[in-house]
């Protein structure tokens, strides 16, 4: 996104979503969407990310429909969901069958491909195939790999004869994973405690840390050096695990075994102190405006409030900035950023040399 935003000195407006008490983003509200749109009424394009890393599915119907009314076109970064259309209780909520009118998924991340396969939809009447057919021969290869063309032929000839019983044995996985944590003492799972009414991907086991003496990203550490599972990601008071219906039986056990063996291990610890309230940054310049600055200076993060960022700064996964070149480095990002640091987090920047950062005058 942000290299399309240089690319065609765009101007980003963000959405914001609520960040729950373990620092976990929600959907994008319905309400935000239409805000947005009639506060700035000369939107392009709509980007959503649903699901989120973390499972969290917004309602692409609602924001569709508001979104139309304005003849805006809404894109779903559904990287995360070509799985939803398969299972009958998320179905509903999949981006296509929600009137999105361009949907991207990637088949290698929920479903089995091999890595770098991925598909986009393009639905209805306000996007231009012609002019996206265009924009692909400019920015992808003209030597395309038919080893992953033929994994996409093979991954949807799976989903065509063995979907319907592989979707049915790994919603019973599922189903036990959680029934079985659920009386966990001191981690949580987010699958147990999200709110009925929220669509929520339970294939991201999402388990929370906060509030005991480990972090995620021990926990991270524990699960991958005694129990040899290797988790997606690990982030300062929680941890995903990705499933998919590639997962067996025995695979959800040693998880469900380990993570018993973890809550009895570890003790409850008060972590008040973390903050989950993060505005975005004051912004001084616009991207390229602070990208192409002759101004140039080399800092310490601890030296960098007030002035004004000339790169990106961001952690990974799963690779959102926490700053962009032209915004401000404020007291609020310098310590989410140091907090990372402490916490053996990898923090990373255009230029690669965290804890120093690039800015501009």
């Amino acid at each position: 996104m942000y290299n399309a935003i240089e690319l065609n000195f765009l101007e980003p407006i963000y959405l914001k979503p609520n960040i729950n008490e373990y620092g976990i983003e929600e959907e994008i509200s319905v309400e935000e969407v239409q805000n947005k749109i009639e506060q700035n009424q000369d939107i392009k394009l709509i980007v959503i990310t649903s699901p989120t890393y973390e499972g969290v599915i917004s309602n692409i119907k609602e924001i569709t429909r508001i979104a139309h009314k304005y003849s805006i076109p809404v894109l779903v970064d559904e990287a995360h969901g070509a799985h939803l259309n398969f299972d009958e209780n998320l179905k509903q909520h999949e981006a296509l069958n929600s009137g999105a009118d361009i949907v991207i998924q990637s088949l290698h991340k929920t479903l089995p491909a091999l890595t770098q396969t991925a598909i986009m939809h393009i639905n209805g009447e306000l996007v231009s195939e012609n002019k996206i057919e265009t924009q692909l021969a400019i920015f992808e290869t003209s030597s395309p790999s038919y080893i992953l063309m033929s994994s996409i032929q093979e991954c949807l000839n799976i989903l065509e004869n063995q979907g319907k019983e592989l979707f049915e044995k790994y919603s019973k996985n599922l189903k036990k994973f959680y029934d079985d944590t659920k009386n966990l003492g001191k981690l949580k799972i987010l699958g147990n405690i999200v709110a009925e009414n929220l669509p929520y991907d339970k294939g991201k086991i999402v388990v929370i840390t906060k509030n005991t003496n480990i972090t995620g990203k021990e926990l991270a550490e524990v699960l991958r050096k005694k129990y040899k599972i290797e988790v997606e990601m690990s982030s300062i008071n929680y941890i995903i695990a990705m499933t998919s219906i590639c997962d067996s039986e025995e695979n959800f056990e040693r998880l469900i075994t380990a993570l018993k063996e973890i809550d009895r291990e570890i003790a409850f610890q008060d972590n008040k102190k973390t903050k989950y309230i993060f505005e975005i940054p004051n912004k001084a310049k616009g991207i390229n405006e602070a990208i192409f600055s002759e101004s140039s200076k080399v800092i310490n993060i601890k030296e960098a409030k007030g002035k004004i960022s000339k790169e990106y700064v961001w952690v990974y996964p799963p690779g959102v900035p926490l700053i962009t070149p032209g915004e401000i480095f404020d007291e609020a990002v310098i310590d989410k950023l140091l907090e990372f640091e402490a916490s053996n987090i990898e923090v990373r920047t255009s230029s690669g040399n965290f804890p120093n950062i690039i800015v501009t005058d």
